[in-house]
């Protein structure tokens, strides 16, 4: 029952996600953590700036880290199919038609329309995330992480992956 579970979860998250990673995140955080209660909101949000820090889809890796911490090796496959799934089934079904409705008007509103409704939901899950931050660090680390994060993507232009691991090692220094 956990694969079809684990299945379900992924595959829901994306096939709703449309448009890539960022939009099934707030999907994949709902099936995780709110409706399975595989993991709190921190431990994903943690699973997510780890996950955002190493190469390839964040999709795929949430789904394999997910599937394994719930149901070991097997857990991560099923969860890694149902994230890629619905992509391959799209692709194979939705190819012929690609060219013929490309600039068809309904199309284009249709991803005019979704675009509104992911930065929201992309900014709710923020919103949870500093929130939680708050919380379990307080207001001082929260601030003064965010500004130096904004300092060195914004500003120094220096790679995400790093100013992650620069946050890490403050955690480990200041916060532990």
């Amino acid at each position: 029952m956990i694969y079809l579970q684990i299945f379900w979860a992924f595959f829901i998250s994306n096939i709703l996600g449309y448009g890539g990673g960022p939009p099934s995140i707030p999907l994949i955080q709902n099936e995780v953590v709110d409706h399975y209660q595989w993991m709190t909101n921190q431990e994903f949000g943690e699973m997510l700036a780890v996950a955002n820090a190493l190469p390839s889809p964040i999709a795929t890796k949430l789904a394999g880290y997910v599937g394994y911490e719930v149901a070991g090796v097997p857990g991560a496959i099923v969860g890694l199919i149902a994230t890629i799934a619905p992509t391959a089934i799209a692709m194979i079904l939705l190819l012929g038609f690609m060219n013929i409705f490309r600039n068809a008007p309904q199309v284009k509103a249709m991803t005019q329309s979704v675009r509104p409704i992911v930065a929201v939901m992309c900014g709710v899950l923020s919103y949870q995330f500093v929130m939680g931050s708050i919380e379990q660090i307080g207001i001082i680390h929260t601030l003064v992480l965010g500004i130096l994060a904004f300092f060195f993507l914004e500003k120094r232009k220096i790679h995400p992956a790093l100013v992650i691991a620069g946050a890490m090692c403050y955690g480990v220094i200041f916060v532990s």
